[in-house]
């Protein structure tokens, strides 16, 4: 029975992908920015639902911007499980962009792309995100820059708070987790780390029991003068907290 409801869960998700392509193509240019964010986080929400995954919000997730969320990054469902908690523009590694069908979702949620190995690059981004959240927009980074086990949180990277410092905008950390819907124990069925597949981690999350993904807001604050490495650990630490309540 447990394989039956993955089976079509997985058949499901991959009718929502398509459709979600259909409505990036020919939907999302017809509307304006605040409609345009509607629609990608009641896309989330129905993308979560497909895949049996229920969303509790722990909380204040941000009404406007400029805010640039930071949280830890454990599995593939954080970034629909972010979006349908509040939608938010994430940045990403450049090669998700080629990705089928996941690159067209990604770019039309807004996504902005890094190449990590150049610096130059990187300069691009951090000039790049300063003028979004000048312009009052809701940014999301993975400082950890890949997923972890989630039971030790990874060093953050601090480059891309810079862009919070040029563009003197607050950063609000978020904390994800797992946990299994009838126990209340963590979960790590959607775990997604090291050289595991993704198709196997998709499988292993949609033959699981009932899960909740839970995201916890904290609150936002400024740099408050610190610089960025200083103000990472900050926030890695906060994030480390918040994650485990």
């Amino acid at each position: 029975m447990r394989r039956m409801r993955a089976c079509w869960r997985l058949l499901r998700i991959f009718g929502h992908i398509l459709g979600g392509v259909w409505v990036a193509a020919v939907r999302l240019p017809r509307l304006q920015a605040s409609q345009q964010s509607a629609l990608v986080q009641v896309w989330a929400l129905a993308f979560l639902e497909h895949a049996g995954i229920a969303l509790e919000i722990r909380g204040q997730p941000p009404v406007t911007g400029p805010v640039l969320l930071v949280s830890n990054h454990i599995s593939w469902l954080d970034i629909p499980v972010m979006h349908a908690a509040r939608h938010c523009r994430f940045v990403s590694k450049s090669d998700v962009q080629d990705w089928p069908l996941v690159g067209t979702l990604a770019t039309a949620a807004g996504t902005l792309y890094i190449e990590r190995s150049s610096r130059r690059d990187a300069l691009r981004m951090t000039h790049l995100m300063r003028d979004a959240l000048l312009a009052g927009e809701v940014l999301a980074v993975f400082p950890e820059g890949t997923t972890g086990d989630g039971r030790v949180l990874l060093p953050f990277h601090a480059n891309l708070l810079q862009a919070a410092i040029s563009g003197d905008a607050p950063v609000q950390p978020v904390g994800l987790h797992f946990m299994d819907q009838a126990s209340g124990d963590i979960s790590h069925a959607p775990s997604y780390i090291g050289d595991e597949s993704l198709l196997g981690s998709i499988w292993r999350t949609l033959c699981a029991p009932p899960i909740v993904a839970v995201v916890h807001y904290g609150e936002p604050e400024g740099a408050q003068g610190r610089d960025r490495r200083a103000w990472s650990e900050h926030l890695r630490q906060t994030v480390d907290g918040l994650r485990q309540r």
